[in-house]
């Protein structure tokens, strides 16, 4: 998928600024529930993150309240991101079901990517 991120402001008219976060439930690996991307907003300084712990969060909750709503506690899912862009992303999400809310915990692993110093010039 190659999103063109500069149309985002024109078809996400009321949040112009907005990003794109699809998911499907078909994933790669077979430990993961589902499949994401995140397709960055043209007013950020990426095109798409390999791994999106706050999407995943919200997704996850999408997908507690209408995909599979018929958990009793918890539920624990595996987000996979970033193949697309040579990036193996993982996304554990831990959805708890307390009456008409849902908790949401979202852990991972981090990696130390490069360092880089950033000149200001007037």
């Amino acid at each position: 998928m190659k999103p063109n991120n500069k149309q985002f402001p024109e078809i996400l008219k009321e949040m112009p600024k907005s990003s794109v976060h699809p998911f499907c439930l078909e994933a790669y690996d077979s430990d993961a529930d589902m499949h994401a991307g995140h397709f960055s907003s043209p007013y950020s300084v990426t095109i798409e993150d390999a791994v999106t712990g706050t999407a995943s969060g919200v997704m996850d909750a999408f997908y507690a309240k209408y995909i599979n709503n018929n958990f009793k506690e918890q539920l624990n899912l595996i987000v996979e991101q970033g193949h697309e862009i040579e990036k193996d992303g993982r996304v554990m999400v831990q959805v708890s079901n307390n009456e008409d809310k849902y908790d949401i915990e979202i852990t991972g692993n981090a990696v130390y990517v490069k360092e880089f110093d950033v000149l200001l010039e007037n």
